[in-house]
C-alpha cells in the first residue's frame, strides 16, 4: 500500500480515537443515515419506471389482460380499484400491440367497431341489431367517462319506422349507473347524463331517459314526474329557503334566539299540459265581408196548372190573366270575432299550498303589534290566500334554561381549551429553551476543546517524513540532503540553568520550620524563646 494512503488512515483513526463518547455516537449515528439514504436512492433507481397500460377498465377487462400479462411473465402494478394497469415504460407500446392482437381490447364490448366485422350477407335485422348495439357502446363509454362513475351501462329502445308518421311512438332509455366507493352523482351529473342519451338519440325527450344507481334508486325524471328521492330534497331545499329568509328578518327584529319558524310546504311534481281557445265578439267593430243580392221579378200571366191527366198531361182547369211582382233581398256578413287560443304546461316542481308556524318569545315581544308582524312575516314567505297559505304567529315564553346551561358549558369549554393551549404554549417554550440552551453549552464546550487543542505558536511542528516524495535509489541522498536544507528548522528554545544548591538547602530548611510550627507550635515558641535568651546573654 502506498505511504500516503497509510498516512492518511493512521491520521484518521487517531483522529477518531481521540473523539468522545457524544462524538463517536453522532458519528455512527451520520453514517447510518448516509448508508440508508444511498440504499434507498440505489433501490429506487434500480425499480423499473411504471407507466399505465389501460386506465379505467372494466372488472372483466382488466381481468382478462392481467391474466395474459401473467402468462407472459411481464410485471405490473395495480392503481385506481383495479382499473389502472401499470407496466414498464420501455414495454408500454409493445404490450398494447399484444393484447390488441390477442382480440381482448378493452373497447370490444360495443361501439361502432362492431360494423369493422359485418360481412355482406348480414340481413337487415341484425344491421339494426348491430347499429343499436353500437350506439349503446358508444353512451356507456361516454358515461364511464365521467367522474365518479365506475360502471355504465345504456339500453335503448328505438321504435320502428312506419309510414303512419302520427302513430309513431318516442324512443326511449334506461342507463345504470355504478359509481366509485364513497362517491355519489350529483344533480348536475345526472341532468348531463340525461341530456346527453336525449341529444344522442332521435325522437327521444328528456322524460323518457331513466337514470338509475346501484341501489336502485332512480335519479332523473320519468314520464314528468321525479323521484321520490328528488321530491323530497326539492321540498326540504323550499322549506329551508322559506325558513331562513323569515328567521332572517325575525333576528333583526326580536333578536337572535327570540323565535322559532316552522314551514311546512306542499309542492307538485306532476306535469300537466291544457289548451284552451276562447271567442270573443266586438259589436264596434266593422264586418270582415259582407255582401247583399237583390232579385225583382215583373210579369203578367200565369203557368198551366191543373191536374195531370193520362201521358202526365196537365188538364187545364180554365184560364185567369193578370199582372205579377216579385222582390227579393239576401244579406251576407261575416263578422270579426276574437280569438284567444292559451295553450299552458306545467312542469313539476309547483307550489300547491304552504303553511308557516312562527313562535315568538313574550319578553322579546313585547308591546309589538303581531298584526303587523304577521304582514310582515306573510309578505316574506310569499303567502298567497287564494293558494290556501296560511300564517299563524303567537306569543309564548320560551324556557331559556337550557341555553343558559349551553353557554355556560361552551364557556367552561372555552376556557379548558384556551388553558390547553396556554400549557402546550409553555411546554413548547420549554422545549425550546432547553435545546437552545443545550446548544450554547455544547458551542462552549467545543470552543474550549478547540483552544486546548490547539498547539502554541511557538510549539514545535513534527516533521512527517511521510510526506516526502518517494525517490529513486541513485538520487536519494541527493534529493534527501536538498531537502533537509529546505526545511525551516524551528529555534531551539534555551534550556533553564539549573539552581543553586546553597539556596535548595536554605528553602528546605525553611520548610522544615513551617512545618514543624503547623505542627507543634508551642515546642518551636519555646525553642525560639531559648534561643532570644541566649543571645541576650
Amino acid at each position: 500500500m502506498p505511504q500516503q494512503i497509510t498516512t492518511a488512515f493512521s491520521k484518521l483513526i487517531a483522529a477518531i480515537r481521540e473523539f468522545t463518547v457524544a462524538q463517536r455516537t453522532l458519528a455512527l449515528i451520520g453514517l447510518g443515515i448516509i448508508a440508508v439514504a444511498i440504499i434507498a436512492l440505489v433501490s429506487w433507481i434500480s425499480q423499473p419506471q411504471m407507466r399505465p397500460l389501460y386506465t379505467d377498465l372494466a372488472p372483466s377487462d382488466a381481468a382478462a389482460i392481467t391474466e395474459q400479462l401473467d402468462s407472459q411473465g411481464v410485471k405490473y402494478d395495480l392503481a385506481n380499484g383495479g382499473g389502472t394497469i401499470m407496466v414498464p415504460a420501455d414495454q408500454v407500446y409493445k404490450l398494447r400491440l399484444n393484447v390488441a392482437s390477442s382480440g381482448i381490447s378493452p373497447s370490444s364490448e360495443g361501439g361502432y367497431q362492431l360494423f369493422d366485422n359485418m360481412g355482406m350477407s348480414t340481413s337487415e335485422f341484425q344491421q339494426d341489431v348491430t347499429y343499436k348495439r353500437a350506439l349503446e357502446g358508444e353512451l356507456a363509454k361516454t358515461i364511464n367517462a365521467m367522474d365518479g362513475v365506475e360502471t355504465a351501462s345504456v339500453q335503448l329502445a328505438l321504435p320502428a319506422d312506419t309510414v303512419f308518421v302520427s302513430e309513431r311512438a318516442d324512443a326511449s332509455a334506461s342507463v345504470f349507473v355504478k359509481t366509485r366507493t364513497g362517491t355519489t352523482l350529483s344533480d348536475d351529473q345526472v341532468q348531463a347524463i340525461t341530456h346527453l342519451v336525449s341529444a344522442s338519440i332521435e325522437s327521444m325527450p328528456l322524460n323518457n331517459v331513466a337514470v338509475i344507481d346501484a341501489a336502485g334508486n332512480v335519479l332523473s325524471n320519468v314520464d314528468g314526474a321525479g323521484s321520490v328521492a328528488a321530491g323530497n330534497k326539492q321540498t326540504v331545499l323550499y322549506e329551508s329557503r322559506i325558513q331562513q329568509n323569515v328567521q332572517a328578518m325575525l333576528d333583526r327584529i326580536v333578536g337572535v334566539g327570540n323565535s322559532v319558524v316552522s314551514v311546512t310546504a306542499q309542492l307538485d311534481y306532476s306535469s300537466t299540459e291544457r289548451t284552451s281557445e276562447t271567442f270573443n265578439s266586438n259589436e264596434n267593430a266593422k264586418p270582415l265581408t259582407e255582401r247583399t243580392t237583390n232579385e225583382e221579378y215583373e210579369g203578367t200571366g200565369n203557368n198551366a196548372t191543373g191536374v195531370l191527366g193520362p201521358d202526365n198531361i196537365a188538364v187545364p182547369e180554365g184560364e185567369e190573366s193578370g199582372t205579377g211582382n216579385y222582390t227579393n233581398t239576401t244579406e251576407e256578413r261575416a263578422n270579426a270575432v276574437d280569438k284567444v287560443t292559451e295553450h299552458v304546461q306545467t312542469g313539476p316542481g309547483t307550489l300547491r299550498r304552504q303553511s308557516i308556524s312562527v313562535a315568538v318569545d313574550q319578553q322579546a315581544a313585547g308591546a309589538m303589534n303581531m298584526a303587523d308582524l304577521q304582514a310582515a312575516i306573510a309578505t316574506a314567505a310569499g303567502i298567497d290566500e287564494e293558494r290556501g297559505d296560511t300564517v299563524n304567529v303567537s306569543r309564548i315564553m320560551f324556557d331559556k334554561s337550557s341555553a343558559e346551561a349551553a353557554q355556560v358549558a361552551l364557556a367552561q369549554a372555552q376556557e379548558l381549551e384556551a388553558a390547553a393551549a396556554q400549557r402546550e404554549l409553555i411546554r413548547n417554550a420549554i422545549i425550546a429553551g432547553a435545546a437552545l440552551l443545550a446548544v450554547i453549552v455544547l458551542a462552549i464546550i467545543a470552543g474550549r476543546r478547540r483552544r486546548v487543542e490547539e498547539p502554541a505558536a511557538d510549539e514545535v511542528t513534527p516533521l512527517d517524513l511521510g510526506e516526502l516524495s518517494l525517490m529513486s535509489q541513485q538520487d536519494n541522498e541527493l534529493a534527501a540532503a536538498e531537502a533537509l536544507a529546505q526545511i525551516d528548522f524551528p529555534a531551539i528554545p534555551e534550556l533553564p540553568t539549573a539552581p543553586d544548591p546553597g539556596a535548595v538547602a536554605a528553602e528546605k530548611k525553611r520548610q522544615d520550620v513551617v512545618s514543624l510550627a503547623d505542627e507543634d507550635p508551642e515546642q518551636v515558641a519555646d525553642y525560639l524563646r531559648e534561643l532570644m535568651d541566649v543571645g541576650g546573654r
